[in-house]
């Protein structure tokens, strides 16, 4: 049997040994520098190469002593490729007594949606356009170069998810473009918070999207547990009500302004910082020729307050109405369905929200095409009915007040809570 916390070397991953191990001996190493996990049976001991991940070191970490084929199948485009990077680390597999599936997962569920990610798969649902390939790279470009800030923030975003594809370092060199200077944004801090969000959602601990800095409580489980420690903040029986002064108006002209440059600063992230600044540069020198100083900074967060409403209102109507919660170590399909919801389609919602308005598709399968998710809604839905898991869609206008609803749902039991001795 493989011992616990063994150096690998870059041949066979166990100082000259390839060991077999069981689930209990995998779940053993899930602290910082002391981290395995397990892709398609087999053992990889990440605890240093967590640092050099593409996808940051909190997602790998987030898996630290489980079973991450779901997680790694959804988010590498190219397999084989990711594959080969992988091997280094590979320290030995699991018993042949051992299930493929860690925590009680149901086996067959996996397996079924494992063959739900293949068939839309081989009906091209999945296919992936990269960047470089062909004329489609000369139209990309184009639209780039014409795009305005609004339309380059569905770009980075879809950027980001081919970050790991067979041409990503052009994808990544362009997400850094896009991002840095045409949003005045920070790859690095991108991909830090919205891997770990389609990683583990609304997973407190994990999801950084479910951190509310303590201005709200979400959900069922915090606002009792602030409640029986006393701890108030701000007046959570209130939330609802000052939602709409603090969540909507300030989350972009302030939170994430101050946090994409303090994350740039502090992790030394110094291409992302020099992208960022030629967007400042860029803008200053524009629109100060037309309305000066005073006018284009007033100009500038006026935009950014107009884009934060949008922002929080389409991100928020499928996640803060859900479970939220600690890890319940789920499959990936059951955890990302206690976390997201779908807004019905049509014309308007699907150009409203970018076809994010298929949230549990875009979960599912995080590097498919927007375009796309109407066409996989179906089999999804199938597949949910088969095993009983809930497949939530809601109006628009349903979803909106659903955030309303259950933020003052959730200020109601942090009251109940607090006022019980």
């Amino acid at each position: 049997m493989g011992g616990g916390g063994q150096q690998t070397d870059r041949i066979t991953g166990t100082n000259g040994r390839f060991g077999t191990y069981t689930w209990e001996e995998v779940q053993k190493h899930t602290k910082s520098g002391d981290q395995w996990i397990v892709v398609e049976r087999k053992v990889y001991n990440v605890s240093q190469w967590v640092k050099r991940h593409p996808g940051g070191l909190r997602i790998i970490g987030h898996y630290a002593g489980e079973d991450a084929t779901e997680a790694f199948t959804a988010f590498h485009p190219d397999l084989q490729l990711v594959r080969k990077y992988m091997k280094p680390l590979l320290i030995g597999e699991l018993e042949a007594s051992e299930p493929s599936q860690d925590c009680q997962k149901n086996a067959a569920l996996v397996e079924d949606f494992r063959a739900l990610r293949e068939h839309l798969e081989a009906i091209a649902l999945m296919l992936v356009w990269c960047f470089g390939t062909g004329w489609i790279n000369t139209a990309i470009v184009a639209v780039l170069m014409a795009t305005a800030q609004s339309q380059a923030g569905w770009l980075q975003h879809d950027f980001g998810h081919l970050s790991v594809c067979k041409t990503s370092r052009w994808n990544h060199l362009v997400h850094k473009f896009v991002i840095g200077h045409l949003k005045g944004a920070s790859a690095g801090w991108w991909n830090h918070r919205h891997f770990q969000h389609h990683a583990k959602p609304n997973v407190f601990k994990k999801d950084p999207d479910v951190n509310m800095l303590n201005a709200f409580v979400v959900g069922k489980v915090q606002p009792v547990e602030y409640g029986v420690k006393k701890i108030k903040h701000l007046p959570y029986n209130h939330q609802h009500k000052y939602f709409f002064f603090v969540g909507p108006p300030l989350l972009i002209p302030v939170y994430f302004q101050f946090q994409i440059f303090h994350n740039m600063i502090l992790h030394g992230l110094w291409v992302d910082l020099a992208w960022c600044i030629s967007y400042y540069v860029r803008y200053f020198l524009c629109y100060t020729q037309f309305y000066g100083v005073f006018w284009a900074v007033i100009l500038f967060n006026f935009v950014r307050f107009m884009e934060s409403h949008w922002f929080v209102w389409v991100t928020q109507m499928s996640h803060i109405p859900m479970n939220i919660d600690y890890e319940k170590h789920q499959d990936w399909l059951s955890m990302q369905l206690v976390a997201t919801c779908n807004i019905e389609q049509s014309p308007f919602n699907d150009w409203f929200s970018g076809h994010l308005n298929f949230q549990i598709e875009h979960h599912l399968f995080p590097t498919m095409p927007r375009h796309n998710y109407w066409r996989a809604a179906p089999h999804v839905r199938a597949l949910c009915d088969k095993y009983g898991v809930k497949y939530q869609e809601k109006t628009l206008y349903g979803a909106f007040a659903d955030i309303i609803r259950s933020l003052e749902k959730s200020g109601e039991l942090w009251l109940d809570a607090y006022l019980n001795k």
